[in-house]
């Protein structure tokens, strides 16, 4: 299925076209229009009119969660307010908060990118969409509700956590389709398996789950414990919220790349990678107007493919999250992302969905522990069974990463639930 055929199928030729144009034009908005972009642009040396496509994009300063905190509330904006239809804002946890705005056409174009995602997986009007990330400023809620809206799709605006309610409402209102992080649709499936509830007493066929990393083996594991299937959704709050999902081949997240513009870099030197390697997405949006991000880091660490995909779609494709550079452990010296623990622990069939891991330093040394829950109790039920079990994934964990980590096995129910993003890491070393 497709959303708007002519765009999505573009000719590559006719899409660079497109994207040198729209790149050379945000440029001069940038320049002509924020003051903060104006005096990086000058501080660099850079004249607008030197950046004739996107060869050139390597001359561009990068854009980096700290301009948009420096620049609180809006600093880095490039209308006036009175040309802004609504604010949204992150939480500000790990410092100042980052404000974006939307202008109408901003607020359209995210619409659209969502819809032609939506649509690429599957949704249709037919559907009833139960939403249950966080409404308000977090951009999740409101980004699937008025996409699935245009879409002609029905919503349930629920929100996240109250999970019984979820529950009653998915039953009751016969939900075809959910959103919400992987972790949460874990925990509705366990939730409802200890209170008795089967999915067969839904109308449950499909997720769309994102806002954390989450691996291939997690994605199994939704898929057997619901029978739904199961789609990766990426956005940032600073790009506007959920805009790109996988299609129905699952190949890689679909960027659309007549709105935005991918690179991807060495998080360590910032020198471009090509199509295929590893390193940290950059994007330059090529029709926001309230806020244009000129090679904005995100700190997610993926891949990208050009290649067509087999559903017809010509944009390029990111792969799966495997990271965030800012979340990468460092233990010993060895840099280990938490979707590679999840990784390996997933592939283990007496390791149940949910695992904490721990950092500490003993006599001047980092030690990891992780926290394992059992899937199923009665599967060990001697110690010498537990002691096994724990050396075969501290084993399987040194393999895979390249650093030793103590293994902790704990009965099912033992760690704590999460309704939105699962924080999987407390790092209690003092440096």
């Amino acid at each position: 299925m497709f959303w708007n055929p002519s765009i999505e199928k573009m000719p590559l030729k006719d899409l660079k076209e497109l994207q040198e144009r729209r790149l050379r034009a945000i440029i001069h908005h940038a320049y002509t229009n924020s003051p903060y972009y104006r005096k990086r642009f000058k501080d660099a040396g850079i004249n607008p009119w030197d950046i004739s496509g996107i060869k050139d994009l390597p001359n561009l300063p990068f854009t980096v969660k700290q301009d948009l905190r420096d620049s609180y509330p809006t600093g880095m904006f490039a209308v006036p307010i009175s040309q802004v239809v609504r604010f949204h804002a992150s939480s500000g946890t790990t410092g100042k908060p980052t404000v974006v705005g939307y202008t109408e056409n901003d607020i359209r174009n995210w619409v659209e990118s969502l819809c032609r995602a939506l649509n690429s997986c599957g949704v249709e009007r037919s559907d009833i969409m139960q939403i249950a990330y966080g409404y308000g400023l977090f951009t999740g809620g409101l980004g699937f509700h008025y996409a699935a809206e245009k879409l002609g799709a029905s919503v349930i605006p629920v929100s996240a956590g109250n999970t019984q309610r979820q529950i009653e409402l998915m039953k009751d209102l016969k939900t075809t389709v959910i959103a919400c992080t992987p972790s949460y649709m874990l925990y509705i499936a366990e939730y409802m398996m200890n209170k008795g509830v089967s999915f067969e007493e839904t109308k449950l066929r499909m997720g769309i789950f994102g806002a954390e990393p989450w691996s291939e083996e997690t994605r199994k594991r939704i898929e057997e414990k619901t029978g739904i299937t199961a789609y990766d959704v990426y956005g940032t709050s600073e790009l506007s919220g959920p805009l790109f999902t996988e299609c129905i081949e699952k190949q890689g997240l679909h960027i659309w790349g007549d709105m935005f513009l991918i690179e991807i870099i060495d998080p360590e030197t910032g020198e471009q990678l090509g199509e295929g390697e590893k390193g940290e997405l950059v994007v330059t949006t090529l029709t926001k107007e309230a806020l244009p991000l000129i090679r904005w880091r995100t700190g997610d660490i993926t891949s990208f493919e050009e290649e067509k995909c087999a559903c017809g779609r010509t944009h390029p494709r990111i792969m799966r999250i495997m990271g965030r550079s800012d979340d990468m452990i460092i233990v010993r010296g060895v840099n280990v992302f938490p979707s590679q623990i999840e990784h390996t622990l997933m592939q283990i069939p007496e390791v149940g969905e949910h695992y904490m891991i721990y950092l500490d330093r003993e006599n001047e040394l980092d030690v990891m522990t992780i926290q394992i829950e059992l899937k199923d109790e009665s599967m060990v039920d001697k110690v010498s069974d537990i002691l096994r079990l724990e050396k075969l994934i501290a084993e399987e964990l040194k393999s895979s990463l390249n650093v030793w980590a103590r293994v902790e096995l704990v009965n099912p129910g033992t760690l704590q639930r999460f309704e939105g993003k699962a924080k999987r890491v407390i790092d209690r070393r003092k440096i």
